[in-house]
């Protein structure tokens, strides 16, 4: 067990980030209680470095504990009451620490929009402050892949081999085994849609040698273009501590991507691919939905929250936005479908019918996929699995949904059995989406709930309610909303007679 004179004087820089320099007060009363017990403290050195609410909370439960437990040892058997007036000070410390930090990440995200090609900044909040990429990382991997092809060492049909490195990945992955090949584009469109982390791992070993040699070359070349508070350490976006960017890095990154291999850039469009009979859907559910978009890369690590960067044109203009650490997929989305609406009409590029530059289809209620979203960490799943194994005991009221409160109900035809309503909304697109991501998140017995839209009238104008029924009873019902909960969505059961 570590004592509290080694955790003040131990300052390495790992430890720096993800505790924040929060242990000031702690060492001074380590000091202090020292000094009453007889005992000359260490010179301590504590390290302090700017970084993201999400990292400086990490694990700060575990950090509280090894905290308190080397504290004791200090205390003599005499020393409850100022043992006691120490761990109250610790515990203080801690949960207005969590507190703050739970604060700051949902008062704002990190964002960026940028004019393309010149650079231009047309919207920043934080651009500097450093997060964990996640898979924005497989964007870099990319482009080292284009550059390999365009100097002649590959082509999009060469054959490349699966290490069992490559096998062992986690989630989200292809499901290439140790042995087997993998065609160059086939790991490229994996990237694109899927995010496939086994993928990522066979091209850079491929192109590297090794995923660690290859890691070094990311951030050589992300020296190279301007990427200065960018370091990787693999091929994926997978966690790891000294893996770190921010939002006007991956921007640069975004823009050179588009610059430097448009005869490539045509692959982010990509909807959907087909690897072994199983089809991959784009995990960046917002370019179906947003004019104009045309690519990049979504991200998810638990220590990061929800990433994007993403392209967009509009009348001959192009912006890119990145925004890191969304509390929720469609958080982010909408956030970052603010930021570049707002960015458009700062440039004179306003949104209307005609000015669509690449025309989406509306999702449809049947585009159900078998994938889960932005599945670059697998906590993330396994969450969700607990979650439904022990499908809630709790039985919240029925509640309805506040959008709704002045709607006019009487064209809505009432539903047979129970049901669940995700969201009222003023688009219909936009409710179809959001009706497709919930319909394919319910486990499989209620995969028979049926998905409708019901149009109704209110003060605003018409509204569109999105809602899953035919389900038989109200644990059903209540068991739907659980799952579809765990991603971010809001849910709310319905009674039968409800519309």
């Amino acid at each position: 067990m570590m004592n509290a004179d080694v955790f003040c004087f131990r300052s390495s820089r790992r430890l720096a980030m993800r505790i924040g320099g929060g242990v000031d007060g702690l060492c001074a009363q380590h000091e202090k209680t020292a000094a009453q017990t007889g005992r000359a403290p260490q010179k301590r050195s504590v390290v302090k470095v700017s970084s993201s609410p999400a990292m400086k909370s990490k694990r700060s439960a575990s950090i509280f504990r090894s905290r308190a437990s080397a504290l004791r040892g200090t205390m003599s058997e005499g020393g409850a009451r100022r043992w006691a007036t120490v761990a109250f000070a610790a515990l203080l410390t801690f949960m207005l620490s969590a507190l703050l930090s739970a604060e700051a990440r949902a008062a704002k995200m990190t964002a960026i929009v940028v004019e393309s090609p010149s650079g231009r900044v047309i919207f920043q909040n934080n651009p500097d402050l450093r997060n964990y990429p996640a898979s924005l990382t497989k964007m870099m991997t990319l482009y080292l892949a284009f550059e390999a092809i365009d100097d002649g060492k590959f082509s999009m049909r060469d054959e490349l081999s699966v290490s069992q490195h490559a096998e062992n990945q986690a989630p989200s992955k292809l499901g290439v085994a140790a042995g087997e090949t993998l065609r160059m584009e086939h790991a490229i469109l994996g990237l694109v849609t899927k995010s496939a982390n086994d993928a990522a791992v066979v091209l850079s070993e491929a192109i590297g040698g090794s995923e660690r040699q290859f890691a070094e070359m990311m951030t050589r070349k992300a020296r190279e273009l301007g990427m200065s508070q960018t370091v990787f350490r693999n091929a994926s976006g997978l966690p790891n501590d000294e893996q770190f960017s921010t939002v006007r890095d991956m921007s640069r990154l975004a823009q050179a991507l588009i610059r430097d291999w448009p005869q490539y850039y045509h692959y982010f469009s990509r909807q959907s691919f087909t690897y072994a009979g199983r089809i991959h859907a784009n995990h960046n559910h917002l370019m179906r939905r947003y004019p104009g978009m045309d690519g990049l890369k979504t991200g998810y690590i638990r220590a990061s929250g929800f990433n994007l960067a993403a392209s967009a044109m509009r009348h001959g203009h192009r912006l890119i936005g990145v925004v890191f650490g969304g509390a929720s997929r469609f958080e982010r989305d909408d956030y970052m479908a603010k930021i570049l609406d707002d960015g458009f009409k700062s440039i004179g590029a306003t949104r209307d019918d005609d000015d669509d530059s690449v025309e989406r289809p509306a999702p449809q209620v049947s585009d159900v996929g078998h994938e889960d979203d932005d599945d670059d960490d697998n906590e993330a799943n396994h969450a969700a699995k607990a979650q439904q194994r022990a499908v809630a005991k709790s039985t919240p009221p029925v509640l309805q949904a506040a959008a709704d409160s002045n709607a006019n109900l009487a064209a809505a035809q009432p539903q047979s059995g129970w049901g669940v309503l995700i969201g009222a909304f003023s688009n219909r697109n936009t409710g179809r989406d959001a009706l497709s991501q919930a319909a394919r998140r319910l486990p499989k017995p209620l995969k028979a709930a049926t998905p409708r839209l019901v149009e109704v009238k209110t003060e605003r104008g018409m509204m569109f309610r999105a809602q899953l029924s035919g389900l038989r009873t109200e644990q059903d019902a209540r068991s739907a909303c659980a799952t579809v909960r765990i991603k971010g969505q809001k849910c709310v059961p319905l009674a039968p007679g409800r519309s």
